[in-house]
C-alpha cells in the first residue's frame, strides 16, 4: 500500500499540471481574437490594403527600368574637320569625358572640306564643317546643327575705320579697293589676310560676301582662324575675317552697314554674316556617338555653345 501511494501522488501532481497548462493555452488564444472583427467595419478595410501596396507598386517596377546609377559609357570618339568648330568641340569633348570616364574623344582640325569628307568615308566618327554643304556634298552625311556663327571683318586694334558697307568688304577682298584712304582711313595700302581654300569660314565668307567675285591673288592665306587673328594682330594695315569664337582684344571687329559684329546682332538677324556650324555622320549616330551628340545638342552643350557662339537649342 505504501508503494502504490507514493505512484498515485505524482500522478495527481502532473494532472494539476495539466489542467493548469491548459487553461493558459486558452488564455493567450483568446488575446489576437479579440480584434479579429476589426478589418470587417468600413472604416479599417480600404487602409489595410492600401498602406501595403502604395510604397512597394511603384518602387518596385521603377528600380530596375531607372537606375540611379545608369551603367557608365566607355570607348572612342574621333572627331576631324572645322577649326572654327575644334575649340567648341574641344570644349564640349572636356565636359563629357568628365562625366564618362572611360569615354575618349579625339579632336582635330583640318578644315571643313576635311570634315565632310571624312565623315563621309567613315575615317572618323564625326566631322565638323563650318559653312552650308555643298550640294555634291547633300546626301553623303548625316547634319547635326551644332550652333551659328557670326563672321566678323577684322583689323589691327590701332586702324582709325570701324565701319565698312558690305560691298566695301568685297571690293576690299576682291583687290579692288586697295588703300585705307578709299575708305575714310589713313593713306596706307591694305593688306589682305584670308584663309585658305577648303576652309569653312572661307567658303561661308566667299558665299555670303563676295558673290562670284573672288578673292585678290594677293592675300596672304592662312591655315586657321587663329593664325589670321595674330597675322591682323601684328600688322597695323591687316584686314582679316574671322569666326566671332576669335575676337579678343588683339584685333578690332569692325561693324558693317553700321551694325556691330556681336552675338547678339547674329542672334536678332541684323548682322548679316552668319553660318551655320556642323557635326557630321555617315549615317545616323549609334552608341556613345550618339550619346556624345545629343550632350552637344543639350543644355549643357548649348551652355557652352553660348560662351563664344548662336545656341541652336
Amino acid at each position: 500500500m505504501k508503494k502504490s501511494k507514493w505512484l498515485i501522488l505524482p500522478l495527481a501532481v502532473l494532472l494539476v499540471l495539466a489542467i493548469a497548462l491548459v487553461g493558459c493555452s486558452q488564455t493567450t488564444s483568446t488575446t489576437p481574437t479579440a480584434p479579429a472583427p476589426a478589418p470587417t467595419s468600413p472604416s479599417t478595410t480600404p487602409s489595410n490594403p492600401s498602406t501595403p501596396s502604395n510604397p512597394t507598386t511603384p518602387a518596385n517596377p521603377t528600380t530596375p527600368s531607372a537606375p540611379s546609377n545608369p551603367e557608365e559609357l566607355s570607348g572612342e570618339i574621333t572627331e576631324a574637320g572645322s577649326t572654327t568648330v575644334q575649340p567648341v568641340a574641344e570644349k564640349m569633348a572636356h565636359a563629357f569625358t568628365a562625366m564618362y570616364p572611360k569615354v575618349k574623344i579625339v579632336i582635330q582640325g583640318g578644315g571643313s572640306s576635311t570634315g565632310v569628307k571624312s565623315a563621309a568615308q567613315g575615317t572618323v566618327d564625326i566631322g565638323a564643317a563650318s559653312r552650308e554643304l555643298k550640294s555634291s556634298e547633300v546626301g553623303t552625311v548625316v547634319e547635326h546643327v551644332l550652333a551659328r556663327d557670326g563672321i566678323a571683318i577684322v583689323s589691327n586694334s590701332s586702324q582709325t575705320v570701324s565701319n565698312l558697307t558690305k560691298d566695301q568688304v568685297k571690293q576690299i577682298f576682291a583687290g579692288e579697293i586697295t588703300n585705307w584712304s578709299q575708305v575714310g582711313g589713313t593713306n596706307k595700302s591694305i593688306n589682305v589676310v584670308a584663309r585658305e581654300e577648303g576652309s569653312g569660314t572661307r567658303a561661308a565668307f566667299e558665299e555670303m560676301v563676295m558673290g562670284d567675285a573672288l578673292i585678290t591673288a594677293t592675300a596672304i592665306l592662312q591655315p586657321s582662324n587663329g593664325a589670321v587673328r595674330t597675322t591682323v594682330a601684328g600688322d597695323p594695315n591687316a584686314i582679316g575675317f574671322l569666326s566671332f569664337g576669335y575676337i579678343d582684344s588683339s584685333v578690332k571687329a569692325l561693324s558693317i552697314d553700321g551694325v556691330a559684329g556681336t552675338v547678339e546682332n547674329a542672334k536678332n538677324g541684323t548682322y548679316p554674316i552668319v553660318r551655320p556650324l556642323l557635326f557630321l555622320t555617315k549615317g545616323h549616330p549609334e552608341g556613345i556617338v550618339k550619346e556624345f551628340i545629343n550632350f552637344c545638342l543639350g543644355s549643357e552643350g548649348q551652355e557652352i555653345v553660348a560662351e563664344d557662339y548662336i545656341p541652336v537649342n
